[in-house]
């Protein structure tokens, strides 16, 4: 199978079926509170502390801290629609969250404006070039304040390379089928996503990928960004249950700090 990626398919794929594909974690009330549990306690944070949900999405984490009493959350995504179904539901929770459309890359936020900056849900290295990967560490390192906590949650290389699928489908409701072919290609996992719905056929077929970092190769980036104090959280979110949760399986969080 050729496995041809448009380099900006990150600008068009985070809609409605992106809801409908990945539901069982960025739709999973459960799942985001465990994960903000643990961001929670790595941030370590007063409820007044300016943090950053950096390519955040609906900004599912940002909402639950902001329900847990954080009154300065702010959510970046570059997808219209995510940054516009968040607005909705915050407001509906009559939640105090700026939401920003806008590149992860040059955020144009003003420099140390943040006491902490997180990038959830395996939302790094969505470019082949590695040099526009890097653009967002160093950009989250800008806009940090000193002192101030990064944490970067990624899929764990260990466990891709061990269980690596090729082939993998799973339903999701009564009509929705996603069917995911995949290849590795020097850490680099590539994948065409087709999904197609009982009643109206197919939804969207697509080509996305994903750089697999090893502890050693984010060290260096984050080093070469200016972050210090860089530690591992592994097993982060393990998923037992059965199905195919791709690169969110089993996951890991670096922390480090400015």
């Amino acid at each position: 199978m050729i496995f041809e990626v448009n380099t900006d398919w990150w600008k068009e794929i985070f809609d409605d079926v992106y809801l409908l594909t990945d539901a069982r974690t960025v739709c999973d009330a459960q799942v985001t509170r465990k994960e903000v549990d643990y961001i929670e306690s790595a941030l370590n944070v007063d409820r007044f502390s300016p943090i950053l949900d950096l390519c955040g999405g609906q900004g599912r984490h940002a909402i639950e801290l902001s329900r847990r009493g954080h009154e300065d959350v702010t959510v970046l995504d570059y997808s219209d629609y995510l940054i516009r179904a968040g607005k909705q539901e915050a407001a509906e929770q009559n939640l105090n969250i700026e939401f920003i459309r806008g590149d992860a890359r040059n955020t144009e936020l003003p420099a140390s404006s943040f006491a902490a900056v997180m990038i959830m849900g395996g939302s790094f290295g969505y470019f082949v070039q590695e040099e526009e990967n890097t653009k967002i560490l160093k950009e989250s390192f800008r806009v940090l304040r000193p002192g101030g906590t990064f944490l970067l949650d990624l899929p764990d290389k260990g466990y891709v390379l061990a269980n690596f699928q090729p082939v993998s489908s799973h339903e999701t409701g009564e009509t929705i089928l996603i069917k995911r072919n995949r290849k590795l290609e020097q850490d680099v996992m590539y994948c065409k996503e087709t999904v197609t719905c009982s009643q109206k056929g197919c939804l969207r077929e697509t080509t996305y990928c994903i750089r697999i970092y090893s502890r050693e190769k984010i060290c260096d980036m984050l080093y070469g960004a200016g972050f210090t104090d860089i530690r591992f959280q592994e097993d982060f979110m393990d998923r037992q249950e059965n199905g195919d949760f791709g690169t969110m399986t089993t996951r890991m969080v670096v922390r480090s700090r400015k």
